[in-house]
């Protein structure tokens, strides 16, 4: 039984599960308390969080396409990844330092390019650590520790704001498990073989950005509009955090529910991987799109406080049911010569989505209602689920195994 428990996840697919776990630590130890820091004590509108979390993540997004073609056409995987950790690491400390939300941006956006460096390497370096029927299995994994790591992090920032540590003390602090996570990345994962070069590579003919997305797969094409559908209403998890204060929650109470939602994510997130290996991604992800749907529905409409708790539950299954099972469809849509690129290609486009949704929720929020966000990321999520359950998914796409 222990052995089966086993299958598929191989010694770089759990060290790599550890440093993003580590990671996330850091990195959550600021989320849930950077709005609250922005608005309150920096005194920024809502449209300059927009700006900055839209501004952060497409920052990401496109070097996230960079990172994966350079790391493709180098033939190495690890020194991306180790690269990517170390920025995001050393970002922490300048969070601490800002005394406007101009500089919280530069902090912000250093941590995104460490991401963006790293995100579509190690994905690669995920799914070339194991075999292909474990994919789902293994991404799931990966997912699980790093939102592990997200539900500690907000608790241990709530017990040291309890304890009377300040906002920036805290940020100073995230440092230090970042730190770790860098040290097991360089002593502990192993970078594995090189991809094979295509004849065209090999005859130094390397392709482009838009000659990569062209050689993609239909299907690959396919998935990436659904979900590109569901990314422009997908803006940043702040604006959950910040609907919950407005509904009448303190900073506590809004860390407790942010740490519901990782803690639900958390233990979801191997189950749903190893579940879409069996019945198929697109199964999997379509129930994910409908969960977000009604939970951004519900944000949208709430009238009571005491709603916040269900409604960020809920969305840790959108969470554990979409994000892993995502990467392993893009696995699955590639070859291991251009994974990265793959990988990077779809994290850039609905990255960028995502930064029109954030930028786009902070004036709908200022100029509209708290409401209206939620609203239009619940419809994006509805349409992106019907298209995902109604259009057929080619033969060669399937992924479930047999029991």
């Amino acid at each position: 039984m222990l052995d089966k428990l086993k299958q598929g996840l191989t010694r770089n697919v759990v060290f790599l599960g550890v440093v993003s776990g580590l990671t996330d630590i850091s990195s959550e130890m600021l989320y849930p308390l950077m709005p609250l820091f922005i608005t309150s004590v920096l005194g920024a509108p809502m449209s300059a969080l927009g700006f900055i979390e839209g501004s952060a993540e497409a920052t990401a997004s496109l070097l996230k396409a960079a990172g994966g073609a350079l790391s493709d056409k180098s033939g190495k995987r690890k020194p991306f990844v180790v690269a990517g950790y170390g920025l995001s690491s050393l970002s922490k400390p300048l969070m601490a330092a800002a005394f406007s939300w101009p500089m919280v941006l530069c902090a912000r956006i250093i941590d995104r390019i460490g991401k963006g460096i790293r995100t579509s390497a190690r994905d690669a370096l995920v799914a070339s650590s194991t075999e292909k029927p474990y994919w789902g299995k293994a991404f799931g994994f990966h997912r699980a520790m790093d939102t592990t790591g997200a539900a500690i992090g907000p608790f241990a920032a709530l017990l040291l704001l309890n304890l009377g540590i300040g906002y920036r003390p805290i940020f100073l602090m995230a440092f230090f498990p970042a730190l770790l996570g860098v040290l097991i990345l360089m002593w502990l994962v192993k970078e594995k073989a090189p991809p094979q070069p295509s004849a065209a590579a090999s005859a130094g003919k390397k392709p482009g950005f838009f000659e990569s997305l062209r050689a993609m797969p239909p299907q690959y094409k396919r998935f990436l509009l659904f979900y590109g559908i569901f990314a422009i209403g997908n803006s940043s998890d702040a604006f959950l955090l910040l609907r919950a204060k407005n509904l009448g929650f303190g900073a506590s109470r809004v860390i407790l529910a942010y740490i519901a939602y990782n803690v639900v994510y958390a233990l979801c997130a191997g189950p749903a991987g190893w579940l879409s290996d069996r019945i198929g991604r697109r199964k999997t992800m379509a129930f994910g799109f409908c969960v977000f749907a009604a939970v951004y529905a519900g944000f949208a409409f709430a009238g009571h406080a005491w709603l916040v708790w269900p409604l960020f539950a809920a969305y840790g299954f959108y969470g554990a049911f979409n994000e892993g099972v995502a990467s392993a469809t893009v696995a699955d849509f590639s070859g291991e010569a251009n994974r990265a690129t793959a990988m990077g290609i779809f994290q850039a486009t609905t990255g960028l989505l995502a930064f029109c949704a954030s930028l786009a929720a902070g004036f709908l929020w200022d100029a509209i209602s708290p409401s209206a966000p939620f609203i239009v990321g619940s419809t994006c999520a509805a349409l992106a689920a019907v298209l995902m359950i109604f259009t057929r998914e080619p033969a060669k796409a399937q992924t479930a195994i047999k029991i």
